[in-house]
This record gives structure tokens, sequence and C-alpha cells, in this order.
């Protein structure tokens, strides 16, 4: 691995890792001071704000593997690199997990896997994978319209990180609004929470695939960058 790609491998990690680790604390935060959805979707969409914004300039910021392959699909980003983000975004993932279950000592394992995404009461499977399509459609849409698109307004962070926050105020209760298959496989590993974990990687993936194709090959200024 060149230097370079070391360093865009680093800040997905670092950014991944920011994102599970407020993520499932917020959570716990819900379940014992009740501080509501509305509070666990800010957390989860500042933390991506953040992030995206401190690692735009290193890596493009994905901090999600159905980010990084719809950028792949629209043509922005090599497939040798996909592979190499995608590792380290999981292993971001996963390094936060097992830092939060240390963390919580003996409920540990209880407390991540409550802040690992499942899906809700009554809702099926097929139902949630639709769903999880849906959002992670529209955040990867953002992603292009507002970071990569030649005539976005560059103002990615911010619309990202709302979008995270707006797709949890409605899928939260029905599936988590995962939306990302790092959010759940690091916390998954971390406590054996493995429930519907299918859910998470096909319906992200084939989002950030649509968003890809409808945005990154067709909506796209016409002088587009090559992946490189």
């Amino acid at each position: 691995m060149n230097q370079n790609l070391s360093k865009k491998c680093l800040a997905e990690f670092i950014g991944t890792f920011t994102l599970i680790f407020i993520g499932v604390g917020a959570i716990y935060n819900d379940s014992v001071q009740h501080i509501g959805l509305l509070a666990v979707a800010l957390a989860h969409g500042l933390a991506i704000a953040c992030m995206v914004s401190a690692t735009g300039g290193i890596s493009g910021g994905h901090l999600n593997p159905a980010v990084t392959l719809g950028l792949f699909v629209g043509g922005k980003i090599k497939f040798s690199d996909v592979i190499a983000y995608w590792i380290s975004q999981l292993a971001g993932g996963v390094a936060a997990g097992f830092v939060l279950v240390a963390m919580f000592g003996d409920k540990g394992k209880e407390i991540v896997a409550h802040g690992t995404p499942d899906i809700g009461q009554g809702v099926l499977p097929i139902t949630a994978i639709a769903i999880e399509i849906v959002l992670t459609f529209f955040l990867v849409f953002v992603v292009y319209g507002s970071a990569v698109d030649a005539r976005a307004p560059k103002i990615g962070g911010l619309a990202i990180g709302l979008t995270v926050a707006l797709d949890i105020l409605f899928g939260g209760p029905l599936t988590g609004a995962s939306m990302n298959p790092a959010r759940t496989f690091g916390p998954a590993v971390a406590s054996g929470h493995w429930a519907n974990h299918y859910v998470y990687w096909v319906g992200p993936l084939i989002g950030g695939v649509l968003a890809g194709l409808i945005y990154g090959r067709f909506l796209i200024k016409e002088d587009k960058q090559t992946a490189s």
C-alpha cells in the first residue's frame, strides 16, 4: 500500500470509528436518560458532519462502504481503493465496538448489542431492506450533490450529516437507519448481535449503487473527473 493510500485509509478508519463510538454511546444515553430520537439522530448526524469535513480533504470522507461503492459505480474511485477503504471502514467500526465493550465493563456487550441496528417490532426483513435502500439512496445522492458534483455548493459535511439525521428520524424506529454496513458490522462483531445482519449489507449497498448510477452516471456534470 502506497503512503498516500495509507493516509486515506487511516482517515477512513478514524472517521468510521467516530461514527460508531458516538452512535452507540448516544443510543445508550437514550436508554438511561431518555434523550429521545431527535438527540440520537443529531448525535449521528453531527459525528458524520464533523468527520466528513475533517477527512474530506484526505480520503473524500466516505466513512461508509455503501458510499464508497456508490462512488465507484459513478467512476470516482478505483476498485483497488474500494477494497482498501472497505477494510479500513470495517476495521474502524470493529475497533469502536470493542472499545465501547471495554468501557462499559460487565454490561459492555449488552450495551453495544443494544446499539447495533436491528429491525423494529413488526417490520418484515424485506420491508427493512427496502427502507435501507431508500435511506441510503438519499445519503449517497446527497454525497454526490453536495460534495462530488463540480456544481456542488461545497457544504458536503453539513449536508451529509443532516441527511443522516433526517434518515434516522424516519428510519430509526424501523430499522435503526444504519445506511452503513460498517455501522452495523462493527458493533455486531464486538457484541455478538447478528440478528438480521444481512439487511444492513443488502439494503445500503443497493441504495448506494442506485445513487451512483443515477447521479454519478446521469445527473453529474458532464466534465466529471475520472477515478484516481
